[in-house]
């Protein structure tokens, strides 16, 4: 069905997660996901490729400054060690070349695992919890906190939330050479209610936004908005 798609129009993906998870989720042993799309937006358009090859990436460590960092991580491992949760597993903080994730439970727990957070987190609202203790904790680091996927949040300065892409396709219009002028953006995502990590970009008035439910929904608005 991509490659339907990618007859008729450009598409790519933004997501939250870095190049390698981002491979293991869309890519095969023998194809690498940025052959697949048009565009790719590891880390909300952090790390970005156009028809594979590289474009300028942004730090966060570089952003928020190397004692900042520490007071963060800190306070993050502290209140998580404080935490009662059925189980616990490790890497609970992955850092990002644009942001870092959290997870409560620890990114290394099983599918099994992760399912069954889910359910507790929606029950006790941890994330939720969390998110505000960490506001309340640092009210002046221009950080957003964004929740998303089954186990865990991001944490990235204001502004490079899932719109930061948006700024790679704006600049292919200003090229003085082939310039690309994308009139309408089709923005399809699970997580668009305040507080998802799909909120922003659903709600940009750069985008025409698509509230799906997993990829079949997204199949069938896509046949029938392309006709494919």
């Amino acid at each position: 069905m991509l490659s339907a798609l990618r007859s008729r129009v450009a598409i790519g993906y933004v997501g939250g997660s870095d190049l390698i998870k981002q491979q293991e989720q869309l890519g095969t042993s023998s194809i690498h996901v940025t052959s697949l799309f048009d565009y790719c937006f590891p880390e909300n358009g952090l790390t970005a490729f156009r028809m594979g090859e590289k474009l300028d990436s942004t730090s966060f460590i570089e952003w928020i400054g190397e004692e900042k960092y520490k007071q963060l991580v800190k306070f993050i491992l502290h209140y998580i060690a404080d935490l009662d949760l059925p189980i616990k597993r490790g890497t609970f903080i992955e850092f990002r070349n644009g942001m870092i994730n959290v997870s409560p439970i620890g990114r290394n727990a099983s599918t099994k695992e992760r399912n069954e957070y889910e359910e507790y987190d929606k029950k006790k609202g941890i994330r939720k919890d969390m998110v505000e203790a960490l506001k309340k904790e640092f009210p002046d680091l221009g950080l957003t906190y964004s929740i998303g996927g089954q186990i865990s949040f991001d944490v990235f300065p204001q502004g490079w939330d899932k719109t930061y892409c948006l700024q790679h396709l704006e600049a292919e219009s200003k090229k003085s050479e082939n310039p690309i002028e994308f009139k309408t953006i089709h923005f399809f995502g699970d997580k668009t209610f305040k507080g998802g990590n799909d909120y922003e970009i659903f709600e940009d008035p750069r985008t025409t936004g698509h509230s799906v439910t997993g990829p079949e929904d997204t199949m069938r608005l896509l046949k029938d908005l392309f006709h494919i």
